[in-house]
């Protein structure tokens, strides 16, 4: 009985030291990640603590106790996170927007910094597999693999040809060797190319894991990052293979836009003129305007909002979502003739202009010229032919051979229309310099 009185007491005594030094451990930990947060440092540092971890794991005489030990301190590492997280919290939490769909709702993050936010808004304490491109400065990915329980990365070759069968095969079996389960999750980091191949990567693993969106370029931000569109190209024609997969949530970073070069910013904005035109009239005069369009993050959520609007109506393309393919019909057959020449916005500016009334197209001209788009192609770069071809095999396309397509009659609004290929042919001739379409 002695001898059971003295172990308590020794416990107790341990207990009340242990008490006074985990108040100053997580003190420390606090003023720590003050200091991180206010110089724009990552606030887990995964590398130390896999190195304390082992270092005082090995302090451990009694090698049977050291894994209850390497338990108890991942248990309170994590305590300590979830503290700083709780104090350093600061500003408003809430989702920009929630995106209902069939499946559940997911909230849209728009705010600047909100990359070195992750950890807190996104439930990434867990096995992430993040996927980026080339393209993408790999800082985007340090900061967001540091707030990350566990995490694998893949790196795609830059481009329009990595949505590909081979380059997708590629990354699943990436996510196999990594011994991914359905209860971890995918990071999609990059532009729209690593949003529809990594979506529709999470959405084939096990039939289907959680997968996250962080787009880092104007066209995914405004466009892509939402609505839940995944896909791949086939033999040559543009997102012929693919799934409805919306992802769990979005965070959109407008800060990371400062390492994009001008051609690919204005580029997104391609995607902003087209939804001002169909929807949104002061949201075109504000991109028309000569003292340019104001901070680009309210340009981001007014597409945001617009485009939120038309997925929830119409979440799998029945029938009103095809607005969003407005300047799409041409503008996928001039990218699929251009071969790399040019970009998928400005093919899309391109797609527009023909399917505008008169007085509308002048105006599109206009701001199509001012964000520095190109507003005609040459016959002799870009083989006519070949763009009709390619917008015959669009998704688009009836069984009739003909194909639909979105005329904007006056800014703010649109009708759906059919066309032959005779008509697209003669639409795809003003772009060239001839006859304007009538």
């Amino acid at each position: 009985m002695d001898g059971l009185r003295k172990a308590r007491a020794e416990i107790d005594r341990i207990d009340a030291e242990l008490a006074g030094l985990f108040e100053a451990r997580m003190t420390a930990a606090v003023e720590i990640a003050a200091y991180k947060q206010a110089n724009g440092l990552p606030i887990r540092d995964s590398a130390r603590e896999t190195e304390i971890l082992a270092r005082n794991t090995a302090r451990i005489k009694d090698a049977s106790l050291r894994p209850h030990y390497a338990a108890f301190q991942k248990a309170l590492m994590a305590c300590s996170r979830g503290y700083q997280a709780e104090l350093l919290q600061t500003g408003d939490t809430r989702p920009l927007l929630n995106v209902h769909t069939a499946e559940g709702t997911y909230p849209v993050y728009l705010r600047r910094g909100a990359l070195r936010e992750a950890g807190r808004l996104l439930r990434l304490d867990r096995r992430v597999f993040l996927v980026t491109d080339e393209g993408v400065p790999s800082a985007y990915a340090q900061i967001l693999a540091a707030q990350c329980g566990q995490v694998d990365c893949y790196t795609a070759p830059q481009g329009e040809a990595s949505k590909s069968p081979a380059v997708l095969e590629a990354l699943l079996s990436a996510m196999l060797q990594a011994g991914l389960t359905r209860s971890d999750c995918v990071l999609a980091v990059g532009g729209g190319v690593v949003g529809d191949l990594a979506g529709l990567a999470a959405a084939l693993y096990q039939r289907g894991i959680d997968w996250y969106n962080c787009p880092t370029t104007t066209l995914s931000m405004v466009d892509s990052s939402i609505g839940g569109k995944t896909a791949i190209n086939l033999c040559g024609t543009k997102n012929a293979v693919g799934a409805f997969a919306p992802p769990s949530a979005v965070l959109i970073d407008p800060d990371v836009l400062e390492t994009l070069p001008r051609r690919q910013l204005v580029n997104g904005l391609a995607e902003a003129v087209k939804m001002g035109l169909t929807h949104n009239a002061a949201l075109f005069a504000r991109l028309e305007a000569p003292a340019g369009y104001g901070p680009i993050e309210d340009v981001i959520a007014a597409c945001l909002r617009i485009k939120q609007a038309v997925v929830e109506a119409d979440e799998r393309e029945d029938g009103l979502r095809r607005v969003l393919n407005f300047g799409h019909t041409l503008g996928h057959g001039i990218e699929a003739a251009a071969d790399g020449a040019l970009l998928h916005g400005e093919c899309v500016g391109l797609g527009m202009l023909p399917m505008c009334a008169p007085e509308v197209r002048a105006r599109l001209r206009m701001v199509l010229q001012r964000l520095g788009l190109p507003t005609a192609i040459h016959s002799q770069a870009i083989d006519p032919k070949q763009v009709i071809a390619a917008a015959a095999h669009d998704k688009k396309a009836q069984a009739t051979g003909e194909i639909q397509i979105v005329f904007v009659p006056e800014i703010g609004s649109y009708q759906f229309r059919r066309a032959g290929q005779e008509l697209l042919r003669t639409m795809l001739d003003s772009l060239a310099g001839k006859e304007e379409p009538k």
